[in-house]
């Protein structure tokens, strides 16, 4: 098991932990941390706010997904209804609970990475 280094330190004027749970908050956060001098040339702070809008992006083609699939079942008289209740209900709290990882670790400052989102998050936040 390997031990990654915390990030202490900080970047403009938050803490880089700081920054780094706040990119997690909606997709603003991190599109500003992109676009800002100081906070766009710290690697950690790159590599969050990119995971972010990869999640926020695949959680918004899921979520279509899932109305796809619920039009679809919706057909189905009493099952149908129930079983895009219970598709709908596991999957929010499955994005919830990932979120709420994620924000956690932002904030202990370690790079948490997803296993397809953070590779591609890793690979467009080079260090600068």
């Amino acid at each position: 098991m390997q031990t990654v280094p915390k990030v202490q330190g900080r970047i403009g004027f938050l803490p880089r932990r700081i920054a780094g749970g706040l990119a997690y908050f909606t997709f603003i956060p991190a599109i500003i941390f992109l676009t800002l001098d100081p906070y766009r040339r710290d690697r950690f702070l790159r590599f969050h706010s990119i995971q972010c809008l990869l999640l926020c992006l695949t959680s918004l083609v899921i979520g279509l997904a899932i109305r796809v699939l619920a039009f679809a079942l919706f057909m189905i008289p009493v099952v149908g209804v129930l079983l895009v209740t219970l598709v709908s209900v596991v999957s929010a709290l499955a994005a919830f609970f990932l979120w709420l990882v994620l924000v956690v670790k932002a904030l202990q400052g370690q790079t948490f990475k997803l296993s397809v989102l953070g590779e591609l998050a890793e690979h467009y936040a080079p260090p600068l």
